[in-house]
């Protein structure tokens, strides 16, 4: 049975005494209340790391940075690497997001590289993968983002391979308001885990945990998370909301 997940991504949001205030309320949610065994994880900036780290500890929310250096050290100012990231000590990064490739240009080649650094330091990448508006109106969603996959994680091994956490994000339902029905998600979803399963064997996609990012909220969570290769979300702004937020990991 593969991990069913919701994972937080705050993005460049919440100062430090605001980031506090929404990671103890979290925890006592989810402490307090059913989540039915669900990995709830909170992906934060580099400054609440430690803080979100200590209110987090021995309870039920793991904590994951939202990007990480492909280097082990060096002459990178404002950067951070994977063995800063394991001293705090994090569980989960995430890699790949839509905003990292557009902004900064992060290309598949560049992840792979920070894909290898975190297995090497024993940290649990969540790649993001997805496709514009204008890739899926032409009709070649599925090949493109089964492309991110093969570039950035098909030289791994099969050991190494399984313990990737994907998150499959529609850039055209991320901000806008505009979510992927759940019709789409299952169709790319799926897709992807016979993509994974031509390369590494049915069982470790059937032992992959694929996430919807687009859009996720308490009054679609549940309709998206019924279906059966979406193994839970990568949220975004209602993550920034306690009580969205865990509503939306009881949402299974």
């Amino acid at each position: 049975m593969r991990q069913k997940i919701v994972a937080g991504n705050w993005k460049m949001n919440n100062n430090l005494n605001e980031g506090i205030k929404l990671t103890s309320e979290v925890v006592n949610m989810v402490q307090d209340e059913l989540t039915n065994g669900v990995q709830v994880i909170l992906g934060c900036p580099f400054i609440h790391l430690t803080s979100v780290q200590k209110l987090t500890n021995g309870t039920k929310v793991a904590l994951s940075a939202q990007n990480v250096h492909q280097e082990e050290k060096g002459a990178y100012t404002g950067e951070v690497s994977a063995t800063m990231l394991k001293s705090v000590p994090v569980q989960y990064v995430i890699i790949g997001h839509s905003e990292r490739r557009e902004y900064f240009e992060e290309s598949n080649e560049l992840l792979a590289k920070k894909v290898d650094i975190l297995l090497k330091n024993e940290l649990i990448p969540i790649f993001c993968c997805g496709e514009s508006l204008a890739i899926r109106e032409a009709g070649n969603h599925v090949e493109y983002v089964c492309n991110q996959l093969k570039e950035s994680l098909y030289h791994l091994s099969t050991a190494d391979f399984s313990k990737i956490v994907i998150a499959y994000e529609p850039i055209w339902a991320i901000g806008t308001g505009v979510t992927a029905s759940a019709a789409q998600a299952q169709e790319m979803h799926l897709a992807l885990r016979n993509f994974i399963a031509e390369k590494y064997g049915q069982e470790i996609a059937d032992n992959t945990s694929i996430l919807y990012g687009g859009s996720v909220k308490p009054a679609n969570a549940q309709e998206l998370f019924a279906c059966p290769d979406v193994d839970g979300g990568l949220v975004g702004g209602a993550s920034l909301k306690s009580r969205d937020f865990v509503d939306i990991a009881k949402s299974f």
